[in-house]
């Protein structure tokens, strides 16, 4: 059973995903990104992975408060998901799950990576748990039909754009703040782990 501390739920298990907690894990997922840049970054399944992975959850009565995926890929890993149901939010949840991912890592992965937006609660997150920043680049969204304009330069024909996503370089920055209203600096944050 889990405890209550100043109204936040913390979780009482640290544990591997199961096929039945896909409906709780993708609601903890929505919660989670629904007011931080990521809101409309929604899904309607859980994703797999072709490549081996760690696929965690904090769980409290039964429900889903928290997940951490992480892909591996040789010596390096990826945080795919990390997300706190914001009923579990400042719980350690996250803490929890990311420790409990590392230590199950296999010895030869030598970092763990993970991509964000400017979040300001994201980013600290990243940089107390030893992450630095290692890399950034833009996401760029045209939704109006002058930035659609201005973004899509030529169309098959029969199909008309109504609004896109892309990636630019960060040098673009400037420019692009004055020609798109939603414009985010996606950062890579790098863990360098200990191995033996």
């Amino acid at each position: 059973m889990g405890a209550c501390q100043s109204g936040r739920v913390i979780p009482s298990e640290i544990r591997e995903y199961r096929p039945a907690d896909e409906s709780s894990w993708l609601r903890c997922r929505a919660l989670s990104f629904l007011y931080t840049s990521y809101f409309d970054d929604v899904l309607i399944t859980k994703p797999t992975y072709d490549v081996p992975s760690i696929e965690l959850v904090a769980s409290n009565a039964g429900q889903v408060v928290g997940v951490l995926d992480v892909a591996i890929s040789g010596e390096a890993a990826t945080i795919e998901t990390i997300a706190v149901h914001p009923d579990a939010s400042r719980s350690g949840s996250g803490a929890a799950l990311l420790e409990e991912a590392i230590r199950r890592l296999p010895p030869e992965v030598a970092t763990l990576d993970a991509w964000t937006r400017e979040d300001t609660p994201a980013n600290a997150w990243y940089q107390k748990q030893g992450f630095a920043e290692a890399f950034r680049y833009l996401h760029v969204y045209a939704k109006e039909d002058k930035e659609v304009a201005t973004a899509v330069t030529a169309t098959r024909p029969g199909l008309t754009p109504v609004a896109g996503f892309f990636h630019a370089k960060i040098a673009e920055e400037e420019q692009l703040r004055r020609d798109f209203a939603r414009v985010h600096i996606c950062r890579q944050y790098l863990m360098q782990l200990p191995r033996p």
